[in-house]
């Protein structure tokens, strides 16, 4: 039953995504970026609903109180593709820094840069963390959105060592703007480069903001251990509802086909 609803789950998660590109995001390329970004809140709630009905995957973020007004930096923890559209219900004109190749993307791309998203290359290095600090500086400081950045820069497994990139460090640096860290463990029920779904409540957690001005090193060791405390804490409390529910989060598909066979 797991391995046919996650199936299930994943056609209809990405055929959805197809009708909201074609149906509502194509006529909002005419119109302001506010109306594409409210496409993008309908498209991320309408696939959170079929994560729930159809997987029994619900969701539960706490901690809005946090969030402090005007621009600032949200560093995520990243585990899964769950958190890149589940926090854009959350903050009310984010922007992503993300890769280049995305935007060549027919449509889907063209979405991204009507929303003003921050491409990377991310073979450049030093000049492409130049060019993103300095698109970042004019949509945060003059615009007032929230940069939703990955200190991590890929999805990592629940449990996995911590592997921090300092870009993160830099541009709090660089922007003068307070840092919001978001922990989460969305790995144990959406794993990466898996298609299973497992039932249950994905938890991801916004923590009071790191306040501007702290030295890079200082504000890097910080935002991780801030980041890293309260995920081992959700992830213990995930794994312990799973093992309730006689769930393994580190069985694989065929794990499971031979535990029904």
């Amino acid at each position: 039953m797991l391995v046919l609803r996650s199936l299930l789950f994943n056609v209809l998660f990405y055929l959805n995504l197809v009708v909201w590109l074609i149906v509502a995001a194509m006529p909002a390329l005419l119109l302001p970026k506010r109306m594409l970004l409210a496409v993008a809140v309908a498209w991320a709630h309408s696939a959170l609903w079929l994560m729930k009905v159809v997987a029994g995957t619900e969701y539960e973020i706490v901690g809005r109180e946090n969030i402090p007004s005007g621009g600032m930096i949200v560093a995520a923890k990243h585990q899964s593709f769950l958190e890149t559209f589940a926090l854009v219900t959350v903050f009310h004109d984010p922007v992503f820094i993300l890769k280049r190749e995305l935007t060549w993307i027919p449509l889907f791309g063209w979405c991204l840069i009507k929303m003003r998203m921050i491409p990377v290359d991310r073979g450049g290095k030093a000049r492409a963390l130049a060019q993103v600090t300095k698109r970042a500086k004019t949509e945060l400081r003059e615009n007032g959105r929230q940069l939703l950045i990955f200190p991590e820069g890929t999805r990592r497994a629940p449990g996995a060592p911590p592997a921090y990139k300092f870009g993160v460090a830099h541009i709090y640096g660089e922007l003068g703007l307070p840092c919001v860290p978001v922990a989460l463990n969305s790995g144990l029920y959406w794993p990466r480069r898996k298609f299973l779904r497992r039932p249950g409540i994905i938890r991801i957690e916004i923590l009071p903001p790191i306040a501007p001005g702290l030295d890079k090193a200082v504000f890097h060791a910080l935002l991780q251990e801030r980041i890293e405390t309260t995920s081992d804490r959700l992830l213990a409390l995930g794994r312990a509802e799973l093992a309730a529910l006689g769930l393994d989060p580190l069985a694989t598909t065929a794990d499971i086909r031979r535990q029904q066979s």
